[in-house]
């Protein structure tokens, strides 16, 4: 099968190569996709180059987690119905050597979501990472049915989703973006308030419009946050933190334990299999009646993606997207 692929850690371009790799085989309790497309995450571009002193788990490594595509042979213990149904996939390389950066991409059945037709593959590619660590961070203490939820860096691929969701679980949505000029890029029909964090007092203009404080905040960084976020906790709020840009984070400790904030952190490679099931099942249900959609910023085809890792590591808004040739 044609495949990228990397045996050491190191920049894109002089790491990952492209070529072919025996087909894989699924065992039991396995599906294989055809992948049509392969997402690109800050967490597979952070494995490729060794992020936090990380060394190679496996001595070759096909990188990507997610992907949308065709199951087209299944294990043993798998319903043969299955085959030809189109999927969308999280989870590929997580604690596994093989990703979805290939024509074929072996799973345990149940990382392959069945994607309704009238979907696109460019939205299933794009929902596995972001989509099931927005979904933890929103839902994971609970339903937020009339509650106020802040999402930071709602433009991001997590923060979108996870503003999309809260607003279809019947939440409120307040959002930040970094600068004024982002904020006519918010989208009014799932925002209903939302503030730049460059502006003079964005803790004022966020109490302004809840008094009582938020409910739930949904944090892209918690090291340049944790003040403004102890600013506008209600009571027995809940901080889901799920990046940080200060490795060592510091936070506002008492005023925050006063207000009995909990304080939850988001790993995506290690949520529970039973919430990770329960977010593919209402990330697809949000997509099928038209609450979830994503920004797709580019798609690559498979030559060429070390430009599709390096526009990850640039921080280009959007999703970087794969394509797999037949």
């Amino acid at each position: 099968m044609l495949a990228s692929w990397y045996d050491e850690q190191g920049p894109a371009a002089d790491v990952l190569h492209v070529g072919e790799l025996p087909d894989p085989t699924p065992g039991p309790g396995e599906v294989r996709v055809r992948v049509t497309l392969s997402g690109v995450n800050p967490g597979d571009t952070k494995k490729r180059r060794g992020w936090l002193g990380s060394s190679m788990p496996y001595p070759r490594v096909i990188p990507h987690s997610d992907a949308a595509g065709v199951v087209d042979a299944v294990g043993d213990g798998v319903d043969t119905r299955r085959v030809g149904q189109r999927v969308w996939v999280y989870g590929a390389q997580s604690y596994r050597p093989f990703g979805t950066a290939a024509r074929y991409t072996v799973v345990p059945q149940d990382l392959a979501v069945p994607l309704p037709e009238h979907l696109s593959d460019e939205l299933g590619a794009s929902l596995g990472i972001p989509g099931i660590t927005a979904h933890r961070a929103v839902f994971a203490d609970g339903p937020v049915d009339g509650r106020l939820v802040l999402v930071h860096g709602v433009l991001g691929g997590v923060g979108s989703v996870a503003a999309q969701l809260a607003r279809w679980g019947g939440a409120t949505v307040l959002a930040t973006v970094r600068r004024s000029g982002d904020l006519d890029r918010v989208d009014p029909a799932v925002v209903s308030h939302a503030v730049a964090l460059d502006t003079a007092d964005p803790a004022a203009a966020i109490r302004a419009y809840a008094p009582e404080g938020v409910h739930r905040i949904v944090e892209v960084s918690l090291s340049d946050n944790a003040d403004l976020d102890d600013a506008v906790a209600a009571v027995d709020a809940v901080i889901a933190a799920y990046a940080t840009r200060a490795d060592r984070t510091e936070i506002p400790f008492w005023t925050l334990l006063f207000n009995n904030v909990t304080l939850r952190l988001i790993g995506s490679d290690d949520f529970p299999a039973a919430a990770r099931r329960q977010a593919a099942r209402d990330l697809t249900a949000a997509a099928a009646v038209g609450a979830l959609t994503v920004d797709v910023g580019a798609i690559h085809p498979l030559e060429k993606i070390a430009e599709a890792h390096d526009r990850v590591d640039a921080g280009s808004r959007g999703r970087a997207l794969v394509s797999i040739p037949d």
